[in-house]
């Protein structure tokens, strides 16, 4: 899909520059302490201890000019205001720990389990859990249960359709208008994540939300870098839950789509998921799943390149095609919205996860704010920038 030859030399051109000065910069260190180490005649533990004060200073002093030479003075400042910023939150959050005296288990969460547990939360993710630690017991997935799943993605889906949302207009050539419909192609996982939609970035980068965005990928998506985050963004393009819907929904039993592999319980999972796509597939076709596919793919895109596992060139590339494919296979954000909730079904019922109605919940109230916002609180940003129209076909004015 990219030509990345070029980028990908100067990468490694910058990469090999630094690590052969820090190098050079330890060789020198190590050389210079062992020398420091040696007997020396009348020396005192106040001059040993002197001059290893001295050498650690030059020390520093020689890491900091190569990271001068590497980085631009802007970079430089940036990294600096990055540590006090965290080092004020860090304070910030320790007086408010001590000021309500907790104990020491509560001190940590109160440091670090609120403001990033939205982010850590990910409902998006296979990792849904209860905030306040109990487990619920799980109720059994049997023909009622999924009776009554059917019933509310049915009615969950038709609430999202009545909503009120702008007509179509057209983008034509408008690259600005086609990037940022891309990014808020991403919006329902950006809004439960709590993401920023303004722009590229998820997030400001601080090194602990950085962090936290590394952990949701890799913990629920498998993803460990470049080259799987590519990987499964051409998936999700090209063949995604759009093919899966067809196969199940043209298998003649769920026997058909099995391997002989499967455990029980894998077994139980394909088969109702199989019952799912017969139920559906005379009213939805597998084009219908282009929302839950294309929406998980713009967040991936967005969050490899706040990682910077992609550079921002190919994010706003990867978005570029996500969204010609989004306009040409639905027709509103109401649309995409519900595309979402039935791939997200289908996908719980594969996983054998009965925590179906939640995670509806959580969906529809993210694309319902995303739609039409939530009072005085931030939302509506689709409401605010209406779905693309269709291009219009033939000689017709």
């Amino acid at each position: 899909m990219f030509d990345l030859d070029a980028i990908m030399k100067r990468a490694q051109s910058a990469q090999q520059k630094a690590s052969e000065e820090l190098k050079k910069s330890t060789e020198e260190a190590e050389a210079l302490t062992e020398k420091l180490s040696e007997p020396a005649p009348r020396q005192t533990e106040e001059d040993a201890a002197a001059r290893a004060e001295k050498l650690t200073a030059a020390n520093n002093q020689r890491q900091v000019e190569i990271l001068g030479q590497i980085f631009s003075e802007d970079v430089m400042a940036q990294m600096a205001a990055n540590q006090q910023h965290i080092q004020e939150m860090v304070d910030q959050r320790v007086a408010e720990a001590s000021s309500a005296a907790l104990d020491s288990v509560g001190m940590l969460n109160q440091l670090f389990g609120e403001d990033l547990g939205v982010l850590s939360a990910a409902m998006e993710t296979l990792a849904m859990e209860e905030e306040d630690g109990e487990e619920e017991e799980e109720p059994e997935m049997d023909a009622r249960w999924e009776a009554q799943t059917y019933a509310l993605l049915e009615e969950t889906m038709d609430r999202i359709g009545k909503l009120p949302e702008p007509e179509p207009v057209p983008y034509g050539k408008d690259t600005d208008r086609w990037q940022r419909f891309g990014i808020l192609l991403s919006g329902i996982v950006s809004t439960i994540n709590d993401h920023s939609l303004e722009g590229m970035d998820v997030e400001a980068h601080i090194p602990v939300l950085e962090q936290q965005v590394v952990s949701i990928v890799r913990r629920s998506w498998g993803i460990d870098g470049r080259s799987d985050l590519l990987d499964m963004i051409r998936y999700l393009s090209g063949e995604g839950y759009i093919l899966r819907y067809h196969l199940y929904s043209q298998a003649d039993s769920p026997e058909e789509l099995m391997d002989g592999d499967e455990d029980e319980e894998d077994q139980e999972n394909i088969a109702r998921a199989w019952r799912f796509a017969q139920r559906y597939k005379e009213q939805y076709p597998p084009q219908f799943m282009a929302g839950w596919d294309i929406g998980r793919a713009a967040m991936l895109t967005r969050w490899g390149c706040y990682l910077g596992w992609i550079t921002q060139g190919e994010a706003v590339g990867i978005l570029w095609e996500l969204s010609q494919k989004a306009a040409e296979e639905l027709y509103s954000w109401r649309e995409f919205a519900q595309s979402y909730l039935f791939g997200g079904t289908m996908w719980k019922l594969l996983c054998g996860d009965s925590a179906v109605a939640s995670y509806l919940g959580y969906l529809a109230d993210a694309a319902t704010s995303l739609i039409v916002g939530k009072g005085d609180e931030e939302g509506g940003q689709w409401r605010d920038f209406p779905w693309p129209a269709r291009r219009k076909i033939g000689f017709a004015p």
